[in-house]
């Protein structure tokens, strides 16, 4: 069966069987994704992580159709009712509708009309009507009367529910309704009486209707999250005259007084078993399809969040700007450790413009401050303004960081055990620096969902949802690397083959036994066996170590080969990093073996011309247009800078400086077409939009990138 399963996954991703087959054995093994695409190229053909990560997502759908077959031939054999035809028909699909479909007749039921009738002892007569042959219907039905069966006409009835449960069950009636429900049915939507004011947001779908196929998944979203509010009626409903007729002309044989009962038959399996079963089907395929489409819009913004540029190790002084509370002022050193943090009140009601102003220059020079770091909440750009106003005795950056999530931090057990003693005021404002010395390794503390760049992420199924953000967590702390002295226990947890409990002593194994000289140290963490050693190891990074391999990523089990480079071109492996000529003499060919082959070779060399980089980019400074603060500055025809805080299939919410993000349509996101606003922007990049529409009462702003320079 394995192979079955893998040829299946072969096939369908168009991968060579004996990469799937290789890539399979080492997820069995206890593999990573990260790992396995970065450190296992030669069994795997170098597929990439995308890759890897649909091979293994596709083995366990396959495996749960595979325990699922064990039920269904379980209770079929408890029933005595499996055949060797059968079970050769279960065994050979992979199509879960199908295995279903299959299962159906034989699936126990409630007391359904059928089996009433059943019961009554008219199955005889249904199979005569289904036959189409018998002229004397009701001569025929007369035969069935009993005390159970008063008279004809419920022989008659009787008979039709067992023929409408026969047709309900058989699979190519059911892929007929399937093809007409695919090929035209409609979405519809109506509104629930005296809701109107209670879903006046949901206003676009009091009265809806599209077909099902066009309807885009956010606005699928939408009306299912307004179905169950209780504020629209919604319905899914195919062509019911094409839905019979079709039946009818697979069932139906000839002319006949049976023929007629079995066409009465059909009207009512349409109606009553076919058309809901269906309907749900169809309902649940596109809520998984609309579930799917909405958390790829996640994931991809998440991915680019946490892969924004980062300040890197320097001092920091960080504000939670406000107006009546004060703003919150945190300093903090290069490893982002709280140095100090007290208030200050330069904005109304208090004015403390000059204490302000006399803190902040004293704490710059105090703390050897390097940059500034503001949240972008209430008061974010009259702070901005004052910090950027004020003169200082060195260059100082200041950047406008995003509060998403923040609040969520700051209250929260991970931030109560590393600041007992500070208030949640304090803990956001240190959360707000650390997102701009290093935004993976402070978000990685707050649930993804929390930091705002979803797309109806409380609709879609949470348990796929919580899969795939963890999949893109993992993947980006990987991507980068995690210095093995100054991570924090989160950080570590998503490192591949740790966990939080391995993550947990290598934590306390650092307190105790100061930081790490070598990744070889790693093996005396309790607990941290070989095969975890071997997926994490090179992930984590140790600067300043003993071996220059240990802050690369180059795996410890391909030292020796670097080791050996070296010795055949008389030098040591530090020469190799810092001597391009050296490296420029290594022959790749010569150290090919059954372990190490060309492209893990190029993946060392290629490491070692820049070890342990940072492949996220440089941060940039930007600053708003200074004569815009609210949405009252705003007027059409304005050309502004901004920044995308948000991406969705339908668009791009962009920043201008107004407390409320504009959205960028996706038809005037280019002077294109555009299928995928992922093709035009990216997160945190910084644009220039022109001010199209402006609802003050709705606070809805309408932006444009096109033509726009």
């Amino acid at each position: 069966m394995t192979n079955q399963i893998n040829q299946i996954i072969s096939t369908e991703l168009q991968l060579q069987l004996q990469h799937v087959t290789n890539t399979i054995d080492l997820l069995k093994e206890g593999a990573t994704v990260p790992f396995i695409s970065r450190y296992r190229k030669e069994r795997t053909g170098s597929m990439d992580e995308v890759n890897v990560a649909l091979v293994k997502e596709r083995y366990e759908k396959l495996l749960e159709i595979e325990k699922r077959k064990e039920t269904i031939i379980k209770s079929m054999e408890e029933q005595d009712v499996l055949t060797s035809e059968l079970r050769d028909k279960i065994q050979n699909t992979f199509n879960a509708t199908e295995l279903e479909d299959i299962y159906l007749p034989f699936k126990p039921k409630r007391k359904t009309r059928a089996v009433k009738a059943k019961e009554k002892g008219l199955e005889p007569l249904a199979k005569v009507l289904m036959k189409q042959y018998e002229r004397d219907v009701e001569g025929k039905a007369s035969s069935f009367i009993n005390d159970e069966v008063p008279d004809v006409e419920e022989a008659l009835q009787g008979a039709r529910d067992i023929i409408a449960e026969w047709v309900n069950e058989n699979a190519v009636a059911r892929d007929i309704v399937r093809s007409v429900f695919d090929r035209g049915a409609l979405v519809t939507s109506k509104l629930v009486k005296g809701k109107e004011e209670e879903g006046i947001k949901y206003k676009d779908y009091f009265d809806f209707s599209e077909p099902l196929k066009k309807c885009p998944s956010h606005r699928l979203l939408a009306i299912r999250r307004a179905e169950k509010e209780g504020i629209l009626k919604v319905t899914i409903s195919p062509d019911e005259e094409e839905v019979t007729d079709r039946l009818g002309r697979y069932f139906v044989k000839g002319n006949t007084e049976s023929s007629e009962q079995v066409e009465i038959a059909i009207k009512d399996t349409t109606k009553r078993l076919l058309k809901p079963s269906i309907e749900t089907e169809f309902a649940n395929l596109t809520k998984e399809k609309a579930d799917a489409e909405a958390i790829q819009v996640f994931t991809k913004n998440l991915r680019q969040l946490l892969l924004s540029s980062p300040l890197g190790q320097k001092r920091v002084l960080a504000i939670d700007p406000g107006f009546r509370t004060g703003c919150k002022i945190v300093c903090l050193d290069a490893q982002g450790n709280l140095l100090h943090n007290e208030n200050i009140y330069p904005h109304a009601p208090q004015r403390e413009t000059k204490q302000a102003a006399k803190k902040i220059a004293s704490m710059v020079d105090a703390y050897k401050i390097e940059a500034v770091a503001i949240g972008n909440g209430t008061a974010s750009r009259e702070t901005e303004s004052f910090v950027r106003s004020l003169k200082y005795n060195r260059d100082i950056q200041v950047f406008v960081v995003s509060e998403d999530g923040a609040s969520v931090y700051s209250a929260s057990k991970v931030a109560r055990e590393e600041f007992p003693e500070y208030d949640v005021t304090v803990r956001g404002a240190v959360s707000i620096g650390r997102r701009l010395i290093d935004p993976l390794a402070e978000l990685v503390k707050i649930d993804p969902k929390s930091i705002g760049v979803g797309q109806y992420q409380h609709d879609v199924d949470q348990t796929n949802l919580k899969s795939s953000l963890d999949q893109v967590v993992e993947s980006c702390v990987n991507k980068v690397g995690v210095d093995l002295n100054t991570a924090s226990m989160h950080l570590l947890t998503y490192v591949s083959g740790l966990g939080p409990q391995l993550a947990k002593n290598i934590v306390e194994f650092r307190k105790d036994n100061g930081a790490f000289t070598s990744r070889s140290q790693l093996k005396k963490v309790p607990r941290l066996g070989a095969k975890a050693y071997e997926q994490a190891a090179g992930f984590l990074r140790i600067t300043h170590a003993k071996n220059p391999l240990d802050n690369s990523a180059v795996h410890p089990e391909s030292y020796a080969v670097v080791e050996k480079m070296a010795k055949d071109n008389g030098c040591k492996v530090k020469d190799l990093i810092d001597d391009k000529l050296m490296r420029d003499q290594v022959k790749l060919d010569q150290y090919i073996s059954d372990i190490i082959g060309l492209p893990t070779l190029k993946d060392i060399m290629g490491e070692l011309e820049k070890p342990g980089r940072d492949p996220r980019q440089i941060i940039k400074v930007f600053e708003f247009d200074k004569n815009v603060y609210s949405i009252e500055d705003l007027h059409e025809g304005m050309v502004l800078p901004g920044i995308v805080t948000n991406i969705t299939n339908f668009g791009a919410f962009v920043d201008v400086g107004v407390k409320q993000d504009g959205l960028v349509h996706i038809s005037q996101l280019a002077n294109k077409f555009v299928s995928d606003p992922n093709e035009v922007v990216t997160l945190h990049q910084h644009v220039k939009v022109k001010v199209m529409e402006v609802d003050r009462q709705r606070k809805r702003i309408q932006l444009s990138m096109k033509e726009v320079e």
